[in-house]
């Protein structure tokens, strides 16, 4: 990254269906270093996120790893990625010995916020 440049960063986010059946939006914000696959996220320095490139069209998967847990994530800006880009993405997880996936429904009916 030249000197003076902007840092480059990746903001994704959400609308989460909490346990007592509210929904609240969540943002997380990426720092991306040139030249690596490695992500800084904000606020959570335990937190080590590598990014990886998806075949699919608009979409990223990263694998978080935290204290005691360790996750991958499909993102895709698409609310109904293609089948075969799931399907990808449970194959190549799979093979880690990964065989528990969530799917989060992704209609604006499932978590509307009402300004009430």
């Amino acid at each position: 990254m030249a000197v003076g440049s902007a840092p480059m960063q990746l903001q994704l986010r959400a609308t989460i269906r909490m346990k007592n059946g509210l929904c609240a939006p969540r943002k997380w914000t990426y720092h991306l270093s040139e030249g690596s696959t490695d992500l800084r996220t904000e606020g959570r320095p335990d937190m080590k996120t590598k990014l990886f490139s998806s075949a699919c069209p608009g979409g990223i998967m990263l694998k978080e790893t935290g204290q005691g847990y360790q996750r991958f994530l499909l993102y895709n800006r698409s609310p109904h990625p293609p089948e075969k880009c799931v399907e990808e993405f449970q194959s190549l997880t799979s093979c880690l010995n990964f065989k528990a996936f969530l799917l989060t429904p992704r209609n604006q009916e499932t978590c509307e916020l009402s300004s009430n």
